[in-house]
């Protein structure tokens, strides 16, 4: 295998890291037939060609891994990227048209979104029975593994908004562009080295008019919205009620329903209207919000151009005053509610219920 080259090991100042396992070679080396070429052109719109060059990919450790995905880090064209390895089952062959379905649609979601507060798209390769997708590597890891390492209801209220706003930006982009996420979570949260957030994962993303039904659609239970746990038509919203589990996270520094297996909390949230219990210390400020955005009732939940606003006005709160989750009272929220329509639109009295 004269080109396996490519997959030495790589550490954080270019030397080689630890050796290989056994069995990690022999995944590497099954792999390595599919991915040590040219690459297999992936043309979407436009005839536009997404290959990487297999040539200038370095891969190194793997640091996540999913039901049918590895990620790992590496190098392409001198640049550090996290490296996300598809493999389709040969024993299931709609498991495998799934999978490459997802595959061509995470591609294609990725390649046409650029934002702060989105993962950035390096390149792609698509040669079944494996793909892989090259995105920006970003050292801080998961928001989810960032919070495990804190003591719970530790992570100062400055952090959890600053947090809870690139996320929401995030977002806010994303619908702007059309884009369902559906599996927002704070695994799928990436931390910068500067505590930057970016939304990534859009491996069952969808474009909102092409998403109809959550009939056969897997997602996550602990943060799944209860008309996708029903497997109901869904919109936007869906996101918004994920959001709200994030910003309970970000709060709380736990798993929620962390006392359940998945399939009981998502039971638990259709049938018992369960949330995860929000602290007695969480400010009111937060505590509201996050009951607007995880409500059993679609409507009633905010969309992300709100939440920005809201969390924006309390940035600028927090600035003017430092103890501004302390002293703040709900109807100062109420204001903010009434005058958002006409500050986002300039015109009329509509008012939006809290």
């Amino acid at each position: 295998m004269k080109n396996f080259y490519w997959f030495k090991q790589i550490s954080n100042n270019g030397r080689s890291g630890r050796r290989l396992s056994l069995g990690e070679y022999k995944r590497a080396a099954s792999w390595s037939k599919y991915l040590v070429s040219s690459g297999a052109e992936i043309k979407g719109e436009g005839e536009i060609e997404w290959s990487a060059d297999m040539s200038q990919l370095f891969i190194g450790n793997k640091f996540a891994s999913g039901r049918h995905s590895r990620i790992y880090r590496g190098i392409y064209k001198q640049r550090d990227v996290a490296i996300k390895i598809i493999s389709q089952p040969e024993e299931d062959e709609d498991l495998a048209a799934m999978l490459e379905k997802q595959f061509t649609s995470e591609v294609a979601l990725l390649f046409r979104l650029t934002h702060p507060n989105i993962v950035t798209f390096v390149a792609a390769c698509k040669k079944p029975p494996v793909f892989c997708i090259i995105t920006e590597y970003l050292a801080g890891g998961s928001l989810r593994k960032y919070l495990h390492q804190q003591e719970p209801y530790s992570v100062p209220l400055n952090v959890v908004l600053k947090l809870a706003l690139d996320i929401a930006r995030g977002m806010q982009y994303l619908h702007s562009q059309g884009v369902l996420h559906r599996d927002l979570k704070s695994e799928n949260l990436i931390l910068g080295e500067d505590m930057c957030v970016k939304v990534a994962d859009f491996g069952i993303s969808c474009l909102e008019s092409q998403c109809g039904s959550a009939k056969g659609f897997t997602g996550t239970y602990r943060w799944m919205a209860p008309e996708m746990i029903k497997e109901k038509h869904h919109t936007k919203k869906v996101d918004v009620y994920s959001f709200g589990i994030v910003l309970w996270e970000l709060l709380t520094a736990l798993t929620p329903f962390d006392n359940m297996t998945p399939e009981q909390a998502a039971f638990a949230v259709c049938q018992k209207n369960a949330r995860p219990p929000l602290p007695p210390t969480c400010p009111v400020a937060f505590s509201h919000l996050i009951n607007r955005c995880w409500s059993s009732n679609p409507d009633k939940r905010p969309h992300f151009d709100e939440i920005v606003s809201i969390l924006e006005r309390y940035s600028e709160s927090v600035e003017q005053d430092p103890q501004f989750f302390s002293n703040y009272k709900p109807s100062s929220e109420q204001i903010i509610l009434r005058c958002f329509p006409k500050c986002m639109a300039g015109h009329g009295s509509a008012s939006v219920k809290a």
